[in-house]
């Protein structure tokens, strides 16, 4: 998607303040810090403080709940696979194409290696004008 170049970096349309989830915690405590905090993906943080991946609650349903698997047993680094990220000083024409490309409809964004925040659908929406905000879900959602 062409946006043009507007000057506007990841770190301007991330949303601050995001709270990860520890690679070794349960998919039930995954879920209760999604409830508790109104969100539906936490990141998955490992014990060396890095960004190992991202869980959300389609996850928990599909790739556990669904296989019989135990919510208490299974844990939220067990579903960290292929992560895609986006520095902070990033153009925001990057991080769309991330998304797109990856079909990811959050993005973590990553400052001197830690986790400074996240972009969703909804933070874009804020940001985009409709017809490319339009464009990009309509990317993200195609299938390949």
């Amino acid at each position: 998607m062409d946006i043009g170049e507007t000057g506007v970096k990841a770190r301007d349309v991330m949303h601050e303040g995001v709270q990860c989830i520890g690679e070794h915690e349960s998919l039930r405590v995954a879920s209760q810090m999604m409830c508790d905090l109104g969100v539906g993906a936490l990141p998955i943080c490992g014990d060396d403080d890095r960004l190992k991946g991202i869980v959300t609650d389609r996850d928990i349903v599909v790739q556990c709940c669904a296989h019989g698997g135990d919510i208490d047993q299974t844990t939220a680094g067990e579903l960290a696979r292929g992560l895609v990220w986006v520095d902070a000083d990033a153009s925001l024409e990057e991080a769309l194409f991330k998304m797109e490309q990856n079909h990811v409809k959050r993005l973590p964004v990553v400052e001197r290696h830690r986790l400074a925040g996240i972009i969703s659908e909804a933070d874009l929406a804020k940001e985009l004008p409709d017809n490319k905000l339009a464009e990009f879900v309509h990317r993200v959602y195609a299938l390949d």
